[in-house]
């Protein structure tokens, strides 16, 4: 029963960060994140350590992908949880376009709040 409790509590955290995503809403999308969040991205940095530079990092993409509900969507999700760890995975499709991404996200559970700490986005390439 806990198990299946904190994969609710945590699908409900990814579908409030993607609202936030959508709506720009910078606050909402940093608030269950990790101070110490690492975050490996498509674009330029490949890697961004700490809040700081997370927030950064959406500042950009805000700056280059107009809001709404195709801004960064998220299909296929899967959450495995234990008690203290667990991770997600899914299809993201940015800007209601072609772009199809994956997202691993890794979580960690203190004070009997989950919080973001990995955040991991890729591309898959074809061959040559």
């Amino acid at each position: 029963m806990p198990a299946r409790h904190d994969e609710t509590l945590i699908r409900a955290l990814i579908d409030d960060w993607q609202d936030a995503i959508c709506s720009g809403d910078l606050d909402r999308v940093t608030a269950d994140h990790a101070d110490d969040i690492v975050m490996f991205d498509v674009p330029e940095p490949v890697q961004e350590i700490g809040i700081d530079a997370y927030r950064r990092t959406w500042r950009l993409f805000f700056a280059h992908n107009p809001a709404g509900p195709e801004r960064f969507r998220i299909d296929e999700l899967r959450i495995e949880a234990g008690d203290r760890v667990a991770f997600a995975h899914g299809l993201l499709t940015i800007g209601g376009g072609d772009a199809h991404c994956r997202l691993t996200l890794g979580l960690r559970k203190a004070n009997g709040r989950w919080q973001i700490t990995h955040e991991h986005h890729s591309m898959p390439l074809g061959p040559g």
